[in-house]
């Protein structure tokens, strides 16, 4: 069993045609955000470091790539909270999107002068990094949402670049917010918005854009603990129709923090589970990222996901 448990451990490191179930087994990772950039996915998580039920406890954000989806290279942290000057130091759920050869980098921290998280946005010419703060400021603080009272609704940024090349951000706790961004990507163009409660029904966190044909996908984390749900519309703006869960709650934790693309004729699922098993045991503060398919219904809705611990087979 112990030589069972080591092969495991090393799936990052080495090379499988068999996946498995956490697919990242080095470090703790959290709340992946894929993308795929140059027949390469690259996903950005959140390094979970917490004692078992200490409490979420993240200080530094993590980058692999993989052209197989099983076998996973590590390219350390090129980015932490402390390298945002206002941040006092939580890494929280980002995203990273590409624009015109850069990589900008939307990030959730606490902030040191203004009570709650805050949204922060860094940037850098290679999807590894290293990273720099691109505004020197935040792009979105706790007294600029007003929707709800809570001090960490401005959290899990998801950005999305429509087929125009108009950039949106998306992200809340409880409420689903929305705003443009400038052709620079730092800044909004316009005010920011929320998305009625009755289009994204139960939304609690980590909303995600993607698009198939011409049908726009908002799924979210829906209820605690946490299952995936979705709406669906015609518009980046909505109005979104609600369809249902995606996906039921992760094993061993209370959250679940998807992540959704494409990738070499396939749709993949991204998540968290709390289900790592060396070296240290996982939980609900303990979280590794895990990977399956999705699939799609004939009228465009989504087949809900079956989580597994085999995983996904690797691609050539």
């Amino acid at each position: 069993m112990k030589k069972l448990l080591t092969s495991i451990a090393l799936t990052s490191l080495s090379f499988s045609a068999v996946a498995a179930n956490p697919a990242i087994t080095d470090k703790f990772t959290a709340d992946p955000a894929p993308i795929v950039h140059n027949d390469t996915v690259y996903v950005y998580v959140g390094r979970d470091e917490a004692k078992p039920d200490e409490g979420y406890t993240m200080h530094e954000w993590l980058v692999y790539s993989s052209t197989d989806m099983v076998n996973w290279k590590s390219h350390g942290s090129p980015f932490k909270p402390t390298d945002f000057s206002w941040s006092s130091g939580s890494a929280w759920a980002g995203h990273v999107i590409e624009k015109d050869g850069k990589f900008y980098w939307y990030t959730t921290s606490s902030h040191k002068t203004v009570k709650g998280k805050a949204i922060g946005v860094a940037v850098s010419d290679s999807p590894t990094g290293p990273f720099k703060d691109a505004r020197g400021s935040a792009l979105v603080t706790n007294d600029m949402t007003k929707a709800t009272d809570i001090s960490w609704d401005d959290i899990d940024p998801a950005a999305f670049i429509d087929d125009d090349g108009q950039a949106w951000l998306y992200w809340g706790n409880q409420k689903a917010y929305y705003a443009k961004l400038k052709d620079n990507m730092i800044e909004f163009d316009g005010p920011i918005h929320v998305v009625p409660d009755e289009q994204v029904k139960g939304f609690t966190e980590a909303p995600w854009i993607h698009k198939r044909g011409d049908t726009y996908y908002l799924s979210y984390a829906t209820g605690f603990p946490e299952k995936t749900a979705y709406s669906t519309s015609k518009s980046i703006t909505g109005p979104w129709k609600y369809q249902g869960l995606i996906a039921e709650g992760a094993q061993n934790s209370n959250t679940i923090h998807q992540g959704i693309i494409d990738y070499k004729g396939k749709t993949y699922f991204f998540y968290h589970t709390g289900m790592m098993q060396h070296p240290n045991t996982g939980g609900s503060f303990r979280r590794s990222m895990a990977i399956d398919y999705l699939y799609y219904n004939d009228d465009g809705t989504i087949k809900k996901v079956i989580q597994t611990s085999e995983g996904v087979k690797a691609v050539k």
